[in-house]
């Protein structure tokens, strides 16, 4: 098995214990608090990181160019303006009709591959993503929500910009980790992560003095739940830059998409919560395309 796979399957599981920790976090803070957490609360553990990959690396410092930071610069915006949108959809009645959008991530990321780093992709990995896709919305938009209206409309766009800009995130973090000169796959995912939510940090420390500055002091009074937050955000996106650089974007985030699996066994096994025919149907959809994409990238 190639070791872009495990590495993937970890972040989606960590990503996953991220966002069920920041649930729990909900109950003291804003949204935009609660997504600040997670870049604030994880850039001093991808910075020290960082810092010890350099220092024990013969490589030594890295070689810091244009290219790195534009790209980092780019993927880091990108992603915080995907969460932004994401979050603006969560405050209308019908968001997870639109929020299924987001799920087009792994085909925009295919274009955005090809466009800016020139990857390709192969009409069976092509295949599987659709397969997953369709899979993944499924899952994600209840029963009574297939119907023309609930499909076509405004915040239907916004929910395919949001996936569209996770999918530019995805890229760039990829461009960036693959434009060091040095440094093996760690050496450069870390530095590529401890650039990147150093930036986002500062960035979301903008926003919320800005949009609500009451959540600062309240995002260090609950350190320790927050600080779960932080490292669990820091994990997962070790693995998945550590992914980015060993493997086509597209690829990782198709594979990726065992997250909402885990999801719906947590439903299922934990809050004892039903699951339709339809989301069944979904999850076998989202692992038959998972394995035609691991039995092609293997054979490829």
């Amino acid at each position: 098995m190639e070791l872009w796979i495990p590495i993937t399957i970890a972040a989606a599981f960590s990503q996953n214990l991220r966002s069920a920790l920041q649930k729990q976090l909900k109950a003291v803070l804003s949204t935009w608090g609660a997504t600040a957490a997670r870049f604030i609360y994880a850039a001093p553990f991808a910075l020290l990181l960082a810092i010890c990959v350099v220092t024990m690396s013969a490589h030594g410092m890295p070689a810091i160019n244009l290219a790195f930071m534009g790209y980092g610069a780019m993927g880091g915006v990108a992603q915080i303006a995907a969460t932004g949108l994401l979050i603006h959809l969560f405050t209308y009645q019908n968001f997870s009709v639109a929020t299924a959008y987001t799920k087009t991530e792994p085909i925009q990321t295919a274009l955005f591959g090809i466009i800016l780093l020139g990857d390709g992709l192969s009409p069976q990995i092509a295949i599987a993503i659709l397969v997953s896709l369709v899979g993944v919305v499924l899952i994600s938009v209840p029963q009574g929500n297939f119907s023309a209206k609930s499909w076509l409309n405004g915040k239907a766009a916004i929910g395919i910009l949001s996936g569209g800009l996770f999918g530019l995130s995805a890229v760039a973090y990829r461009g960036a980790s693959l434009s060091l000169e040095t440094g093996d796959v760690f050496y450069r995912a870390s530095v590529t992560l401890a650039f990147v939510t150093l930036l986002q940090s500062a960035i979301m420390l903008m926003i919320l003095k800005a949009r609500e500055p009451g959540q600062t002091t309240l995002l260090f009074k609950h350190w320790r739940m927050a600080g779960l937050v932080g490292v669990a955000g820091m994990i997962g996106s070790l693995a998945w830059f550590t992914a980015f650089t060993l493997q086509n974007a597209a690829h990782v985030r198709a594979l990726g998409q065992v997250e909402v699996i885990f999801t719906l066994a947590a439903s299922f096994f934990f809050f004892k919560e039903r699951v339709s025919a339809r989301e069944v149907m979904g999850v076998c959809l989202v692992s038959a395309g998972i394995l035609a994409l691991v039995l092609a990238s293997a054979g490829g």
